[in-house]
């Protein structure tokens, strides 16, 4: 298979079955025709938002002036506020996408809006946040983000079981990643046994990409700055959750719900923009290529992509994680020989991604209790 700089890389890779999703939502965006030019032109066919993107929407726009006005003349509180703005950027921005979400069936078409934050380590709250934004947003095609934690796990199969579509986040460890599979497969199980229609369930398992190899790298060069093995660990990662979800595609219990009418839940690779210059920066696109999954990238990676992506000159056969596993656990033991506890690893960047996305929404509080004073 020979590889050539494509024309168009962002459809050559929708082509191999990468479905491309944007990592960012604003009004602006909505307002000035930019996310349905994305989608006419670009191959976006979904959107992930997360408080950090609210933060910056909400402080960067005046878009938001008359809404924030009207919810002052309410006398409405700041986290209702918040709840109302960001609700709205979803549901229109699901209204963009709905076209998608018809033709391919559900599977693409999905805008993503995340659970409080600050309720990642609280089971009960999690579900009635999930229940309430799904009401709120209310379209068909919204996806309720909820955090990877063992306290969210029980959530995940509860809103899953009631119908409601998930993306979960902030998935650094294999372990983790397999146990949010199991949580949405008893999901499954749960609402098809309670005679739901579970070909209307969408589900993704956001694992998270550049923020390892940050950490990882950062450990590898107290002992060996120049080591080998710097830029190794996020793509191994992937590939070995990828392994795992190809496994249980051919699984009897996944085969019993494929039969319900029930859709994968999909690998979504996340934080894909890279965080070291020294490496290429469309590397966490070119090597997490695979039918059947999906890559979330802010504006910066998609446009690095469409103007130096290079692609194979025939995109059907272009694959780069199928047949890996082996060489991905290789990478693993030789990291674990340069002292690198991957397990260590991936329990911190749980806890610093909460907690930066617990920063971002206190922030975007803030901001927004700032606006209705005013």
């Amino acid at each position: 298979m020979t590889t050539t700089v494509s024309a168009q890389p962002l459809a050559a890779l929708s082509s191999a079955g990468v479905s491309i999703w944007l990592d960012d939502l604003s009004r602006e965006r909505l307002r000035s025709g930019s996310l349905a030019r994305d989608v006419a032109e670009r191959s976006i066919v979904g959107v992930t938002t997360n408080p950090s993107i609210f933060s910056a929407a909400v402080s960067g726009s005046d878009q938001y002036d008359d809404q924030v006005a009207q919810l002052a003349t309410r006398g409405v509180g700041v986290e209702e506020a918040v709840r109302m703005i960001t609700t709205a950027d979803v549901r229109e921005a699901c209204d963009v996408l709905r076209p998608v979400w018809e033709e391919t069936g559900g599977v693409d078409g999905r805008v993503s809006i995340e659970v409080d934050p600050r309720f990642a380590r609280d089971t009960d709250a999690t579900l009635a946040e999930a229940r309430q934004l799904w009401w709120l947003v209310d379209r068909p095609n919204v996806m309720i983000k909820i955090p990877a934690t063992v306290e969210g796990l029980p959530a995940i199969r509860a809103a899953i079981g009631e119908g409601i579509s998930i993306n979960v986040t902030l998935i650094f460890s294999l372990e983790r990643y397999r146990e949010v599979v199991d949580a949405f497969l008893a999901g499954l199980e749960d609402a098809r046994d309670a005679g739901r229609d579970v070909s209307g369930i969408g589900s993704v398992a956001s694992f998270f990409i550049s923020r390892v190899d940050s950490e990882v790298d950062k450990r590898l060069d107290t002992g060996a700055p120049d080591s080998p093995l710097r830029g190794t660990a996020a793509i191994a990662n992937a590939r070995l959750a990828f392994a795992h979800h190809q496994e249980v595609l051919g699984s009897e219990r996944w085969a019993a719900l494929a039969a319900a009418g029930a859709h994968p839940q999909r690998p979504l690779w996340a934080s894909t923009s890279v965080k070291d210059d020294a490496y290429p920066d469309t590397m966490y696109v070119d090597e997490l290529v695979a039918a059947g999954t999906v890559n979330t990238m802010p504006e910066s990676t998609i446009d690095a992509f469409a103007d130096h992506g290079v692609v194979p000159d025939e995109p059907s056969s272009w694959d780069t994680m199928t047949g890996t596993a082996d060489e991905a656990r290789a990478t693993f033991e030789r990291l674990a020989e340069a002292g690198i506890d991957l397990a260590d690893v991936t329990a911190r960047l749980e806890d610093e991604g909460i907690a930066k996305f617990a920063d971002a929404w206190e922030d975007l509080l803030t901001r927004v209790r700032e606006q209705l004073a005013e």
